[in-house]
């Protein structure tokens, strides 16, 4: 029986890509994982259906994570089945604008800081109760190496994210002597996902060719690393960032 069995773990847009995988390796860990989605049910379902063949336990809820009715509704939701949450994985990402600053507007940058800061703040707020309560919880926050290493037209993205992970820093200061651990795992490209299928083969093709390992990371990749942060085995790592990216950039 895994050291885990009993945690109860909050995965947000984990109806596809990292989510999901992160969703389906933290159930075969033996944690109890709730599939958060805003649109996508029937893949939501999917992932849940996966983790219970293997013997796992899961529930899907869709809430926008934006929304502090939707997101307490949910903890509500999953209280009264579970208990409170034990490990946040904040993966859900909110949409951005892809173009250069020149022909960006206020409402297009202002409006994905706002976004991206917004959503960790209220499912953080929501999770941390049980958490502080208990003297141990882990908190997972996903960003990008486009937060480090710019690309064209991403400053949207890679600006709320910077953002993000900067949150994440102090809420690591602030959460220590509660027992609670933060982290960032900021993956490269990863193929499988729906940022991926806005490359065209050869933009994928450079991006392989700039990576030591020789190809892009995959979702289970990324997964790998969450499921570290999440685990029991991480005593004494928080404030920490993870560059899943195959040494494409090393910093």
């Amino acid at each position: 029986m895994s050291e885990a069995t009993g945690r109860v773990a909050l995965v947000t847009g984990a109806s596809s890509g990292i989510g999901a995988a992160t969703a389906r390796l933290l159930a075969a860990r033996g944690m109890r994982v709730v599939v958060n989605y805003l649109h996508s049910a029937q893949a939501a379902e999917e992932v849940v259906a996966h983790i219970e063949a293997a013997g796992g336990q899961a529930m899907a809820i869709q809430a926008d994570v934006r929304e502090p009715t939707a997101v307490d509704a949910m903890i509500e939701r999953v209280g009264a089945a579970w208990s409170g949450i034990d490990v946040l994985v904040h993966n859900a990402l909110t949409p951005y604008a892809i173009k250069p600053f020149q022909e960006m507007a206020w409402a297009e940058l202002g409006g994905k800081l706002n976004d991206e800061i917004r959503a960790a703040f209220v499912v953080t707020k929501a999770v941390l109760p049980a958490m502080t309560d208990q003297g141990w919880g882990r908190l997972i926050y996903l960003g990008t190496g486009l937060s480090r290493q710019p690309r064209a037209g991403m400053i949207a993205l890679g600006t709320a994210k910077a953002a993000l992970t900067q949150f994440a820093r102090y809420l690591a200061q602030e959460l220590g002597p509660a027992g609670i651990t933060v982290n960032v795992v900021e993956p490269g490209p990863v193929a499988e996902t729906k940022m991926s299928h806005g490359l065209d083969a050869e933009q994928t093709q450079r991006q392989v060719a700039a990576t030591p390992l020789g190809r892009l990371a995959r979702p289970a990749d990324v997964a790998q690393v969450v499921a570290f942060y999440a685990g029991e085995d991480n005593v004494f790592m928080t404030g920490t960032t993870a560059a899943v990216n195959g040494g494409m950039a090393m910093y």
